[in-house]
């Protein structure tokens, strides 16, 4: 997320006293928003009895970067969206556990689908890329977690369930399972939950997946629309149940065939055309509200609201 220079200006001017920031005065209606919504993406939460934005820990360091750099990451940024309870519920029955099954977690953020197969009596591996969701599965009991990017861990085909929501951006979610698959043991079973997009993107990684999903015999569920919008994301998702090489699913894809790619010079399916220029006009409106807030009038507002 880049920073604008005026809620740079109000960042560098607030008072951190503890986990509380105190702006420095008074604001402007949209600089107030656009100050709020940068708060709220490092952490902080306005709390009225404080008179502050009320953070988990102490923000200076957080606070002095953004000012430094004018950038804040957040975990959405790196392709951080928690699983939603009922998706975890329903990859948890696609995966036909039982106590003991070693399995891995190659996203595994802050453990909503490790802690729910480790409830399931499996043996869980994580890898995670973010240290403080690192930290935070350690912390919650996870002895065995590798912190780092998980697409350059070397595959051992050891796994018996591979569980995963991997980041969606640029279909990284395809790239993702095609790598974790090298990680499943011959008679194990992958199942992630991915962006739609896979089934009809024309991207190499796409292409990549869709063409891994037949040779195994693999399954697509698709998943209700806005699965994920408790989690901040309204994109489309489905499942990916895929066998490992010495297994064969007993029953035929129940929802969606993985579509054949063309290797000819005809024009594209209109149908994917469509959604292909849907999605960017989806970002386009993004980048436009964005502009938009940073070009408005301002009109007066105190920092004592909720």
């Amino acid at each position: 997320m880049r920073i604008t220079p005026d809620v740079r200006d109000v960042l560098e001017k607030a008072t951190v006293d503890g986990v509380r920031l105190l702006l420095p005065e008074q604001l402007p209606d949209l600089l107030y928003q656009r100050v709020n919504k940068v708060l709220a993406a490092a952490g902080g939460r306005w709390n009225r009895r404080a008179q502050a934005h009320v953070f988990a820990a102490d923000p200076s360091a957080v606070i002095a970067g953004i000012v430094r750099t004018g950038i804040l990451t957040t975990p959405q940024d790196h392709g951080y969206f928690p699983t939603p309870p009922p998706i975890v519920d329903r990859l948890l029955e696609l995966a036909d556990l039982s106590p003991g099954l070693r399995v891995l977690e190659p996203s595994a953020g802050r453990g909503a689908i490790a802690s729910a197969l480790a409830d399931k009596g499996c043996i869980v591996d994580c890898v995670e890329l973010l240290p403080d969701n690192a930290q935070a599965l350690a912390e919650a009991g996870f002895q065995r977690v590798t912190t780092g990017d998980f697409l350059t861990v070397a595959p051992r085909p050891q796994y018996d369930r591979v569980v995963m929501n991997p980041p969606f951006a640029k279909d990284a979610d395809a790239a993702h399972v095609i790598h974790a698959f090298g990680f499943l043991a011959p008679a194990g079973l992958l199942v992630a939950v991915l962006s739609n997009g896979v089934t009809f993107h024309r991207t190499p990684a796409a292409k990549a997946f869709r063409a891994l999903l037949q040779s195994t015999g693999g399954q697509l569920h698709e998943l209700p629309a806005n699965s994920f919008q408790a989690s901040g994301t309204g994109t489309g998702t489905v499942i990916a149940v895929l066998p490992g090489t010495g297994r064969t699913l007993s029953a035929p894809a129940p929802a969606t065939d993985a579509p054949a790619d063309s290797t000819g010079d005809d024009l594209p399916d209109p149908q994917i055309l469509v959604k292909e220029i849907i999605l960017d006009l989806q970002e386009s409106l993004l980048l436009l509200e964005e502009l938009r807030d940073s070009l408005a009038p301002a009109a007066v507002r105190t920092a004592t609201t909720d």
